[in-house]
């Protein structure tokens, strides 16, 4: 595929256009998703804590890790939303399933996060 065809043409400029993308993609999601602002906010308040929490390094990415995985995949649910009432927005089965996979595709993230914070501070506390 030629770099005609690309919209965001190639090299250093393609970085630069994609980076004004993924703005305009975080800046969308703090302004029409409600769920993604209180994802976010819970980011930034447990984010100080990893530093306190971490036993070492690689403690503290994998906390940090998770907490990004949780707007990663919110940010994916709310595009699978997105797009599908884009596409029409009267009631049908399989968009009901696309939306409430992507809901628990949400919901297991948020799961990974209460696991690994939840065992990092037992052992933080009683270890």
């Amino acid at each position: 595929m030629s770099e005609i065809n690309k919209p965001n043409g190639g090299g250093l400029q393609r970085v630069f256009k994609a980076s004004y993308c993924s703005y305009l993609g975080i800046k969308a999601a703090i302004k029409e998703e409600a769920a993604f602002r209180q994802e976010l906010l819970l980011a930034i308040v447990m984010f100080p804590a990893s530093f306190w929490l971490a036993q070492d390094l690689i403690h503290w990415a994998v906390l940090v890790s998770v907490l990004l995985l949780v707007l990663i995949v919110e940010l994916l649910n709310s595009a699978i939303e997105a797009l599908t009432d884009r596409v029409s927005t009267e009631r049908h089965v399989l968009s009901g399933r696309a939306k409430d996979m992507g809901s628990a595709a949400v919901t297991f993230s948020l799961l990974i996060v209460g696991i690994v914070w939840g065992v990092s501070l037992y052992i933080k506390i009683f270890a």
